[in-house]
């Protein structure tokens, strides 16, 4: 069997790297494949203004791999005290691309993020101003309402508000989960952008919890019904625009996972890729891959298509890819499909 695809060199548009020695041990899985990426800002202590970018991004910039070209592209985490004025400094000079937004307590090193949206108004006001675009992780964490709903109450509690009182204000809906959230993109044209995770293109709630309790696919937002999955799957296949690949590729060590109160994350940096190709191919999609991988975020934030390519060939026997990527401070766990994957990227 002799089956190649080449596509422009993709993107990442939601990755985190965390910092000190797991930089260092996790990124150059994404440099192998990937020419840029949008850098998430929940560290301990959080991203939270200019100067921290810059910190930031030169500690990245010294790990990445020799003779890679990869780029990182900056966030700041936005906070009720965030500096309008340095946001929009940050932004004007080029350090960062977007700014997040956290519900507070929603995930991993979220409790710096926002309570009262009210007190954010200034900030998105600006933004919506210079043009800066807004990710959001979408879910509510009011603790009455159960988690399997929490991302389609945020997209009529605060999202809506949001995208109404805000005019201009451009908006990407991180790793979406329900075909609540895919109906809700497609109702706007213009300025809403959503994207989409590789493990919930593979991964449903039974997953999680079917046979026995799944740590290493235990991520937030968590996996929904089959129905929401198909419908991620057919978004993501579609040649749409406004959607379009952000792993959320979140590294965390096995005995964190595997413990009695395991933390969210599937670690996708290694695999993507083919996995992608696999979930493409079986919608009849191939050629869809490009956009969905290398033009359609790189369309919304409004920078030029990358000029390296990257070739996925398919194999005649299934790849075996590393179970775990071992670092100073112990083994990741690599997301594991739970399907055999035919599809490899190939070396140039």
């Amino acid at each position: 069997m002799s089956e190649t695809i080449r596509i422009i060199r993709p993107d990442d548009w939601h990755l985190h790297l965390r910092d000190g020695p797991m930089l260092k041990a996790v990124l150059p899985e994404t440099t192998q494949h990937f020419a840029r990426a949008l850098i998430m800002p929940n560290l301990e202590p959080p991203v939270i203004s200019s100067q921290d970018a810059q910190s930031y991004r030169d500690e990245i910039l010294r790990a990445i791999p020799e003779g890679s070209d990869f780029e990182p592209r900056m966030t700041l985490y936005l906070t009720e005290e965030t500096d309008p004025d340095d946001l929009a400094k940050a932004y004007n000079s080029g350090l960062i691309i977007a700014a997040k937004l956290y519900p507070v307590g929603a995930t991993t090193n979220s409790f710096s993020g926002v309570r009262d949206f009210d007190k954010v108004r200034a900030v998105l006001d600006r933004m919506a101003k210079i043009g800066c675009p807004l990710c959001v992780h979408g879910e509510v964490t009011d603790p009455n309402v159960d988690i399997f709903d929490r991302e389609s109450v945020f997209i009529d509690k605060i999202l809506t508000p949001i995208i109404t009182q805000t005019p201009g204000l451009r908006v990407v809906v991180e790793h979406i989960t329900t075909k609540d959230a895919v109906d809700f993109v497609l109702a706007h044209d213009k300025d809403l952008a959503a994207t989409i995770t590789t493990h919930h293109l593979f991964i449903n709630r039974n997953h999680i919890l079917v046979g026995g309790i799944r740590p290493h696919y235990y991520c937030l937002p968590v996996a929904k019904r089959e129905e929401h999955r198909l419908a991620l799957c057919a978004a993501s296949t579609s040649e749409d625009h406004r959607f379009f690949l952000g792993t959320d590729s979140a590294p965390h060590l096995d005995h964190l996972k595997e413990a009695a109160c395991g933390c969210a994350g599937c670690f996708t940096a290694t695999n993507t890729m083919p996995l992608l190709a696999h979930i493409f191919e079986q919608a009849n999609a191939l050629l869809n891959l490009e956009g969905f991988s290398s033009r359609h975020g790189a369309d919304f934030y409004g920078v030029p298509f990358n000029t390296g390519q990257l070739t996925l060939e398919k194999t005649d026997a299934p790849v075996r890819f590393p179970k775990s990527l071992t670092t100073p401070q112990g083994d990741v766990t690599v997301f594991d499909p739970g399907v055999e994957i035919y599809w490899q990227v190939a070396k140039e």
